[in-house]
C-alpha cells in the first residue's frame, strides 16, 4: 500500500494486534519527516533568511544614508558586494543549495544596481526598463542554476516587465487583453514546468513551485473573466474565456492523472467565483445578492463534499 497517511495507520491500529512500537515505526516511515528531512528543511530556511537579511540589509543602508554618501561610494558598495558573492559562488567550495542561495541574492542585488544607477545618474530609464534589464542580466544564472525560488524571482520579474511595458508602452490595452497575455505566460511556464518534471526524472521541479505557477494562472482566469463580465468585453472576454477553458480541461485531465486534490480544488473554486460574478451582473438588487450568498455556501459545500470521498477513493486505490 502507497502513500500510507496518519488515518490509515489509526484504522489498522483499531483492527489488528499491532503493537504501540509497531504504529510509531509506521508512523515514522510513512507519515513523520526524518533528522535529514527537517536539517535539510533549516538549513534552507537559516539559508534563505540570511541571504534576505543582507540583501535587504544592503538597500536600506544605501537607503538611510543616501545623502551622506558619494555616488561613487554608492556604486562601488553594491558592485564590490556584487563581484564578492559572484566570486564566492565560483571559487568557494560550497554545497549546491548554498551556492543556489547566494546566487539568488546576487540577483536581487543586480536589481538594486539598475535602480541605483538610474537615481544617481536620472537616466530616464522608467520602472519597465529597469525591470527588463534586470530580468536580462539574471537569465543566464537562473538557466544554469536550476534553483526553484530563482525561477519563481525571475517568473515574477518576467510578469512585472509585461506589466509595465503594457502600462507605460502599449497604453489602452483592454484588461481582458491584459489577462489574456498574461494567462499564456504563465501557462507555458506552468505547462513547460510539467511537461519536464514528467519526461526528465533527472530535472526535480518542486511541487511547491508548480502549484504556485497553477495558483497564479487560477487568478489571473478568475479575475480576468469576472472584471470582463462587469465590463462587458465581449469579444476579447470570449478569447480569454475560451483559453481558459481549454486550460482547465487540461487541469482536470491532468488532475485525475495524477490524484490531485490541489487542481481540481483550485479549478473548482475558481469556477464558483466566475459563476458568482455572472449571476452578479445578471441582476443587481438584493434579491439577486441573496441568490449568490445561497449558490457559494451551497456549490461549497458540495465541491468539498465531493473532493473529501474522491481524496478516500484514491486513498484506498493507492
Amino acid at each position: 500500500m502507497k502513500n500510507i497517511q496518519r488515518e490509515d495507520i489509526h484504522l489498522i491500529s483499531q483492527h489488528s494486534n499491532l503493537t504501540q512500537e509497531d504504529i510509531e515505526k509506521s508512523l515514522e516511515s510513512n507519515v513523520y519527516n526524518s533528522k535529514e528531512a527537517w536539517l535539510s528543511f533549516f538549513r534552507l530556511l537559516l539559508g534563505s533568511l540570511a541571504v534576505g537579511l543582507t540583501v535587504s540589509g544592503i538597500i536600506f543602508f544605501l537607503a538611510y544614508n543616501w545623502a551622506g554618501l558619494h555616488k561613487f561610494v554608492k556604486l562601488g558598495l553594491t558592485e564590490g558586494l556584487l563581484i564578492a558573492v559572484t566570486g564566492l559562488v565560483l571559487l568557494a567550495k560550497i554545497d549546491t543549495n548554498t551556492r543556489n542561495l547566494i546566487l539568488t541574492g546576487a540577483s536581487f542585488l543586480i536589481g538594486a544596481l539598475f535602480a541605483l544607477f538610474g537615481q544617481i545618474y536620472q537616466t530616464g530609464a522608467d520602472s519597465y526598463n529597469l525591470f527588463l534589464a534586470w530580468t536580462i542580466f539574471i537569465t543566464l544564472w537562473v538557466a544554469i542554476s536550476d534553483f526553484a525560488p530563482l525561477w519563481l524571482l525571475y517568473i515574477i520579474l518576467v510578469n512585472t516587465t509585461l506589466l509595465l511595458y503594457i502600462q507605460q508602452i502599449a497604453k489602452n490595452l483592454p484588461d481582458s487583453l491584459i489577462f489574456d497575455l498574461l494567462l499564456i505566460l504563465n501557462s507555458i511556464f506552468l505547462i513547460s514546468g510539467i511537461l519536464i518534471s514528467r519526461k526528465n526524472k533527472a530535472i526535480t521541479i518542486p511541487t511547491w513551485f508548480l502549484n504556485t505557477l497553477a495558483l497564479a494562472c487560477a487568478a489571473i482566469s478568475t479575475l480576468g473573466i469576472s472584471i470582463g463580465i462587469l465590463d462587458h468585453h465581449n469579444l476579447i472576454l470570449l478569447i480569454l474565456i475560451s483559453l481558459v477553458a481549454i486550460l482547465f480541461a487540461l487541469g482536470i485531465w491532468y488532475a485525475l492523472k495524477i490524484n490531485s486534490i490541489f487542481y481540481l480544488s483550485l479549478i473548482a473554486f475558481s469556477l464558483i467565483i466566475i459563476a458568482s460574478s455572472l449571476l452578479a451582473n445578471i441582476l443587481d438588487n438584493e434579491i439577486m445578492f441573496l441568490l449568490v450568498g445561497v449558490f457559494i455556501a451551497s456549490s461549497i459545500t458540495l465541491t468539498v463534499r465531493f473532493l473529501l470521498i474522491l481524496q478516500k477513493k484514491w486513498a484506498h486505490e493507492n
